[in-house]
């Protein structure tokens, strides 16, 4: 072995730690351990280091920077002296206190949003984030779970079985369309609770019904889909993303048997989306005579987007089969598992007829080169393990009792309202027959501590004042509390029908 001393340029790397990026140069001659524990009593107090950190093994810190061990030593002793480290033996020096910092001048605190300002009559794109931001005591906004009652047991078993089984090459990049088990997965679900039979290969594994609308957007420009009609009522959320990919969305009206078919037909927009299984946010479902014109509609070119929103959440009624069992080549179907387990999972499905489907998977590999490899093999295991199933049978039990609760509420608080869409789902849509905007009714119940949304929000017609209420996430006397404050916000705005305010909010509205 060569032991010629090293060349200059061999030794002119200067040593340093990757732990705060520490450069012994920086140190005065013959202050090192000064130096040192001052960059870390600084590091503790702006929280680089927060309390509850661990600092580096002394001879790991001093063989990065190049020192002697007792450089390091001496610099980690001041600062236990000073009370803000401790040596736990084998745990390490832990900070356990941060130095007092110097006294800023007080700022002004953040503006807090006006419960009115939160409720315009024509809402932008960024509404949904300002209102869940939006501070309440009751949140009774409708499309959220009960997210406490997510499956932790469960999922941490399935998560131990993946991760036994799991080999070196699944976490490489995969197929941008899903995980194969996953695919086979959603394609059993699909068959049992859907009516949907398709092979796992026709399955596209993507981040929400929103992900999978935005991969339409992009490949249905090009096939000649210049626009998409929605249903009105229909989804706020769903009308802005599709807007926002420069899609314009057409109304079509919705009654008691679900969406017109005969106006579509008279709009000529060549595609439509829809709720067919619980229609959002009125609950009806599409009956068979609408279900049979719009299968014809769609024979003779027509599109299909079918969002099966809330279709596993029923309760009084027999399953609704998904259209997309009748007519696999004219409906894009899509689903997720936001509202079985919960929305920050971003897992959802599509299935596109095969003239679409090269222009969705490329789509989809360069929006993200495919969803997150270890929460699809998580799902996966809780759907053929059986686990989902349970999970969805406890939730139908505790919504059924939710639900009652809710219109019990509006029996005893609200007997005026009219109430839609008990029969399934996890929510409800109530109309009222006062004369005031259900923006203002909703900025006043905010004001009094309880979170709704305006039906208004949904139209694009006019259409009666009503609001649109959530019950899963809430317990029964969270709903009575809730519906109780809704009904003293009516109140004291019909109190004040007749006054100056009452006119200029007529006017507004």
């Amino acid at each position: 072995m060569s032991r010629a001393k090293p060349r200059v340029s061999e030794r002119s790397i200067t040593a340093g730690s990757d732990f705060l990026h520490l450069t012994i140069t920086d140190a005065p001659p013959g202050g090192r351990a000064d130096w040192l524990a001052g960059r870390l009593r600084q590091a503790i107090a702006d929280g680089r280091v927060p309390v509850g950190g661990r600092l580096p093994a002394t001879r790991v810190l001093a063989a990065d920077l190049g020192v002697s061990r007792g450089v390091v030593t001496e610099a980690y002793q001041r600062l236990t002296e000073e009370g803000h480290v401790t040596g736990r033996g084998r745990a390490g020096t832990v900070v356990v206190a941060a130095p007092a910092a110097p006294a800023t001048p007080a700022s002004a605190p953040a503006a807090v949003p006006v419960p009115a300002a939160l409720f315009p009559s024509a809402p932008g794109s960024d509404i949904f984030d300002a209102v869940r931001a939006a501070s309440a005591t009751i949140d009774l906004t409708p499309g959220v779970p009960d997210l406490a009652a997510f499956p932790r047991a469960d999922w941490l078993r399935a998560e131990r079985t993946v991760l036994r089984h799991l080999v070196a090459a699944d976490l490489g990049y995969g197929d941008p369309c899903g995980t194969p088990a996953l695919r086979r997965a959603v394609a059993a679900w699909l068959a049992r609770s859907r009516g949907v039979a398709v092979d796992p290969a026709e399955v596209i594994i993507v981040a929400g019904v929103s992900q999978a609308l935005g991969l339409l957007a992009q490949a249905l420009g090009p096939a000649g889909v210049d626009r998409i009609a929605v249903e009105d009522p229909g989804s706020l959320g769903v009308r802005q993303h599709l807007n926002n990919w420069g899609i314009p969305t057409p109304p079509v009206a919705v009654d008691g048997a679900g969406l017109r078919v005969t106006e579509l037909a008279a709009s000529g927009a060549p595609a439509v989306m829809l709720t067919p299984a619980h229609q959002f946010p009125t609950g009806v479902v599409l009956d068979g005579d609408r279900r049979r014109q719009l299968v014809d509609w769609a024979r003779t070119g027509g599109l299909i987007i079918e969002d099966d929103y809330d279709a596993e959440h029923r309760y009084d009624r027999p399953p609704v089969p998904a259209l997309r069992g009748l007519l696999p080549e004219q409906v894009c179907y899509a689903g997720s598992v936001s509202k079985l387990l919960a929305p920050a999972l971003r897992v959802g499905w599509l299935l596109v007829p095969a003239r679409l489907r090269e222009a969705v998977v490329a789509a989809k590999r360069n929006a993200d080169l495919g969803n997150a490899v270890l929460p699809q093999l998580v799902l996966a295991e809780l759907m053929t393990s059986g686990a989902l199933e349970r999970q969805l049978r406890l939730l139908r039990r505790r919504h059924i009792r939710r639900r009652d609760a809710m219109i019990a509420a509006l029996t005893r608080h609200l007997p005026a309202a009219t109430v839609h869409g008990a029969a399934a789902g996890l929510h409800l849509m109530i109309t009222l027959d006062a004369e005031l905007a259900d923006t203002e009714l909703a900025a006043a119940t905010l004001a009094r501590g309880v979170k709704v949304q305006p039906l208004s929000w949904h139209c694009q017609r006019p259409h009666r004042s009503g609001l649109v209420l959530g019950y899963a996430a809430n317990t029964a006397s969270d709903i009575e509390e809730g519906v109780a404050t809704i009904a003293g916000a009516l109140r004291q705005l019909d109190a004040s029908v007749g006054t100056p305010e009452a006119a200029q909010r007529s006017r507004r509205s």
